[in-house]
């Protein structure tokens, strides 16, 4: 008998060789912070995420997970779009379906062989998964020669999903079966389809929004949210992928092996340059208006390159952009709000001295001089040392934080007078057919290189802490993505094989025992599918390039 040692509970349990999971797991795990129950969906055995169906054959550190763990969310997604598929397929056999990508509201899908899904299809679309889910069907997996997983794929007309596997260069793969259909995904499904009750499907746009459970309550779904202007910059992000012929990591990998690495690197950063030129045309055309010029986005999401470039760009067409760091206008740390824990939340509103800003954006815009404070992060409190500023006639103020679109930051200014500008990085290219990349996980990536090489921080610190960013986003920053007047998207074709060349080495170094090394394992077998650039193939990327604040070398 083989000794399994459960953290949940902290007891002892005993399995036979080859024993299920599933057999010792609970039916719920309790949530520490909420008090809530959670169904149990998976497990990290010895820190790495399984399916409940893993067979034991050693003793092992059991942790039994929910949705309210970030890999118990993965794996309901996972198993929910498989769901979804293989209701699609029976109902629509001629038809692919496919996920777009990631919207507020949900999993963004259509049917490949149809301009639009009616109202009527989604019903019973609907309708469908909810019969597979009374059936409580089980999920299961075997491995595959790829060659024969790649031939299967193109069989059910999943050309995308063909392409990964005949890129990475394998000899097996692990195909998911769920009612006769296969599938692959890059984790474990649950148990079986009477886990997944709780969904819905949302018409939307040329297709409909998948939606699952919100974070904080799995009985009810997530809540819808305004979204057309994110939706616009990911199709047109979408339509560049098609241009370039790049859709999937498959295409990509083929393009960097037939060593077209230098050219998509000049091609994407030609796009970007002409991105900002755009926005700094809008810009001026509407200069007798604007004065302010406020830009807000996610962490790492380029920020601080975008107003560098954008400055470039309004300074050739004849405005002197001057710059106002919003970090400078926090309170005295004895004034900083306190968040549901107890602890300092330096990233609400209240933490930041709004009337101070207000009144000083007031005096700018009136052309009156302002002494301007600058936050000493050592003592803890705004300090003034005579510097002064004025905007004359081509002057127009460049301010960049994360509060940036909130109207109520500075409602005491005229609102006309500023410009909004929601800066990220939103990619729609795919993994295949149904596993659309994570544009957190790309961001994730892109903060921890930056820290480790800017300030010291391990990848481990980088991760655990990582929470807490995504629920400061969350709670400050997405709800106001739409106030926007434009969105410019940073994200660039190359820049995953990038990431993988400097994100490899420092995941790799994460410890098993370590907290961060689910994160550090998921993230590892995402980049093994993406082919690295090299070298030589880096040195091509321009000093002036957003990722160039993440790698080092920029010269902004």
């Amino acid at each position: 008998m083989l000794k399994i040692s459960c953290i949940n509970d902290g007891k002892e349990y005993e399995l036979e060789p080859g024993g299920k999971l599933g057999s010792i797991a609970p039916a719920t795990v309790k949530d520490s912070f909420n008090g809530k129950e959670y169904p149990v969906l998976a497990a990290l055995v010895d820190n790495q995420l399984r399916s409940l169906d893993f067979p034991i054959f050693y003793p092992h550190k059991v942790e039994f997970i929910g949705y309210n763990h970030p890999d118990g969310r993965r794996t309901y997604l996972r198993s929910l779009s498989f769901l979804a598929q293989r209701a699609a397929r029976t109902l629509f056999p001629d038809r692919i379906f496919k996920i777009n990508h990631s919207l507020p509201s949900g999993l963004y899908c259509k049917l490949r062989g149809t301009p639009r899904i009616t109202d009527e299809e989604i019903m019973r679309l609907r309708e469908e998964m909810r019969r597979l889910v009374a059936l409580d069907l089980p999920f299961t997996s075997a491995k595959m020669l790829s060659a024969d997983a790649e031939a299967l794929f193109e069989s059910q007309g999943q050309r995308l999903k063909a392409g990964v596997q005949r890129s990475i260069g394998r000899f097996y793969c692990t195909v998911y079966w769920l009612d006769g259909v296969a599938d692959t995904f890059y984790g474990p499904l649950v148990k079986s389809t009477g886990m997944l009750k709780v969904f819905d499907l949302m018409p939307f746009h040329h297709g409909f929004c998948l939606q699952y459970p919100s974070d904080d309550d799995i009985t009810r779904i997530i809540q819808r949210q305004k979204q057309m202007k994110l939706t616009v910059s990911l199709k047109e992000y979408g339509k560049w992928c098609k241009t370039t012929g790049i859709v999937s990591v498959g295409a990509l990998n083929e393009r960097l092996r037939e060593g077209g690495a230098v050219k998509l690197i000049n091609l994407c950063e030609a796009r970007q340059e002409r991105a900002f030129a755009e926005v700094a045309d809008r810009i001026y055309a509407e200069r007798e208006r604007v004065k302010i010029v406020f830009l807000a986005g996610p962490s790492s999401s380029g920020k601080t390159s975008s107003s560098l470039r954008l400055a470039q760009q309004l300074k050739v067409l004849g405005l002197n952009p001057k710059v106002i760091e919003l970090d400078n206008y926090f309170v005295s740390r004895e004034r900083t709000p306190l968040d549901e824990f107890g602890a300092p939340d330096y990233e609400a509103l209240g933490a930041m001295d709004l009337e101070l800003l207000g009144t000083q954006l007031n005096a700018l815009l009136a052309g009156e001089e302002v002494e301007l404070p600058r936050f000493d992060f050592i003592q803890g409190r705004p300090v003034f040392e005579g510097h002064k500023m004025r905007l004359d006639a081509d002057d127009i103020l460049v301010m960049e934080g994360i509060h940036a679109l909130d109207p109520e930051m500075v409602p005491s200014v005229d609102q006309s007078r500023i410009f909004r500008i929601y800066a990220s990085a939103l990619t729609s290219l795919k993994l295949d057919e149904n596993c659309c990349i994570s544009t957190t996980d790309n961001r994730l990536l892109r903060r921890m290189i930056r820290d480790n090489r800017t300030r010291g921080n391990s990848p481990e610190v980088t991760i655990e802490r990582w929470g807490s960013v995504r629920r400061g986003e969350n709670r400050y920053i997405f709800p106001f993505q739409e106030n926007a007047d434009i969105q410019l998207n940073t994200a660039l074709l190359y820049e995953l094989p990038l990431l993988r060349y400097y994100a490899e080495p420092l995941l790799l170094r994460i410890h098993p025992s370590s907290p961060a090394y689910p994160d550090a394992s998921r993230l590892l077998k995402f980049l093994s599918y993406i082919t690295p650039l090299t070298p030589d193939e880096i040195s091509a990327v321009p000093p002036t390039s957003i990722l160039r604040e993440f790698i080092g070398g920029q010269t902004l």
